[in-house]
């Protein structure tokens, strides 16, 4: 028996327009977000969900019920909602604009890090420490709640041969395929919308593809 998961990232929302930090703090999907949810699910509606997770944030359960509204063969179903699959909470820099907030960690990093080899791992724990109210997640609290959220969906699907979709958020989604997939080197952000394809089979992940939309019908 098989698992298939289709690992989603949310579509993009108005905080990601205006290129803000995102973690915790939510906003409404855009004009745009809205029409690649409808292209990607177009683009998967021949593909039998069995069940639908999202995380607790709204637009994860907003980019579910597009995409859902287009499956032409799923069952209905009731989302379920973990709030392990939240994005990372980013603390005293979430809705601060992004590209200062990157370059001020670039700048703390050189003390100890060469800047071109900074991991996930390192970014968190960067931001952890340059967070002056020591809100903003470091790699290992996320970690295990990411974890957590896995190793509940395994436990109920891995006897059977369901087809998942996981409607998650960018690191989020990043940070669980690096945990599950041997020598997953993707390094690059997550597209809006986008899909990662991963297969568990005989204990172990397989990653199909990663940051598709090649899917998206318009």
């Amino acid at each position: 028996m098989s698992v298939t998961f289709y690992f989603m990232r949310h579509a993009e929302t108005y905080l990601n327009k205006y290129e803000r930090m995102q973690g915790w703090a939510n906003a409404p999907l855009t004009e745009k977000g809205i029409l690649d949810c409808i292209a990607s699910g177009k683009g998967l509606a021949m593909t039998s969900f069995d069940a639908v997770y999202t995380s607790d944030l709204q637009r994860t359960k907003d980019t579910a019920k597009l995409i859902m509204a287009q499956n032409k063969v799923s069952k209905p179903m009731p989302f379920i909602e973990k709030s392990e699959f939240r994005e990372v909470f980013f603390g005293s820099f979430e809705g601060l604009y992004a590209p200062e907030v990157w370059q001020s960690l670039r700048h703390y990093a050189k003390k100890e890090y060469d800047i071109d080899v900074l991991t996930r791992e390192n970014q968190l724990n960067f931001l952890h420490e340059m967070d002056s109210t020591k809100d903003a997640e470091d790699y290992m609290t996320f970690w295990l709640r990411i974890e957590k959220g896995l190793y509940d969906l395994l436990e109920k699907h891995k006897e059977t041969n369901d087809t998942i979709l996981v409607v998650s958020h960018g690191f989020a989604l990043n940070v669980m395929m690096q945990g599950i997939i041997p020598d997953y080197t993707y390094s690059s952000p997550l597209l809006n919308a986008s899909v990662s394809k991963i297969i568990y089979e005989n204990g172990q992940f397989h990653l199909e593809y990663v940051n598709s939309i090649d899917h998206f019908v318009y």
